[in-house]
């Protein structure tokens, strides 16, 4: 028996990086796994099979998260076919980088909505559900430029931060229905859009975290499976940070 077995997670933008690393994570533990993307290609695909391969139930949804209507319609789509959902992870994010001054009022309107607006969107949609379960888990992916900001990132920094404020109030609002909201604040992991970066870039970041080293999908998949199982029963409003001791 798995940490999940018998639990339904959905996760939305999984269909690479960290949220394909949660979704094996929990799959190789027993989930079912309903994950969204914008567009479902060859690559998401690919990502359904691999989740099958643990013998749990996976299938992929086409929708666009920062949009309210197809949020709601592709939860109300999730939970007819697997019955019910049990933990959300709010994984889907975009970056648009740029200092302020020359920050363009699409790149903002573009992080917010799909960082944090998706989140709002997808909690809107699945307390009811969870509340008539008595009991579920909610994870908000942040980072640690959430929590400390970042030249260059007001957009990016400001949507983390405000996921970390969502999920402490959807964990007030909410606890007496059994449900639980957390945040993770990863730091620097290697992923294709950080493997993208100059060798001496990537370097001098990883010359500044205690363990000298950038941390990996399965790093952030390894804390995701602790807050959505019951081995985290009791910590809800928290933020965890997954970063080598990036931020302390």
């Amino acid at each position: 028996m798995g940490l999940l077995s018998g639990k339904v997670a959905l996760i939305t933008g999984a269909a690479r990086g960290i949220g394909k690393a949660i979704a094996l994570k929990y799959a190789s533990e027993g989930a079912d796994i309903a994950f969204t993307d914008l567009v479902i290609n060859e690559a998401a695909e690919q990502t359904v099979k691999e989740i099958e391969a643990f013998g749990v139930k996976a299938k992929a949804y086409a929708s666009n998260a920062a949009s309210f209507e197809e949020t709601h319609k592709v939860v109300e789509e999730i939970h007819k076919e697997f019955g019910k959902i049990d933990i959300l992870v709010n994984n889907a994010g975009i970056t648009k980088d740029g200092l302020m001054l020359r920050m363009s009022e699409a790149q903002w309107d573009a992080v917010i909505n799909v960082n944090l607006k998706s989140a709002f969107n997808f909690i809107h949609a699945i307390t009811p559900i969870m509340a008539r379960q008595k009991g579920g888990s909610i994870i908000n992916m942040s980072s640690v430029v959430g929590v400390s900001g970042n030249a260059g990132q007001c957009n990016y920094s400001a949507s983390k931060a405000g996921l970390i404020g969502l999920a402490k109030s959807i964990a007030k609002e909410m606890g007496s229905r059994g449900i639980r909201a957390n945040a993770i604040a990863p730091g620097f992991i290697i992923t294709d859009m950080t493997a993208a970066l100059p060798e001496p870039v990537r370097k001098d970041w990883e010359s500044k975290i205690p363990l000298r080293r950038g941390g990996t999908p399965e790093d952030v998949a390894n804390v995701a499976t602790f807050l959505a199982s019951d081995l985290s029963s009791y910590v809800s409003g928290q933020v965890i940070h997954c970063c080598g001791g990036m931020n302390m």
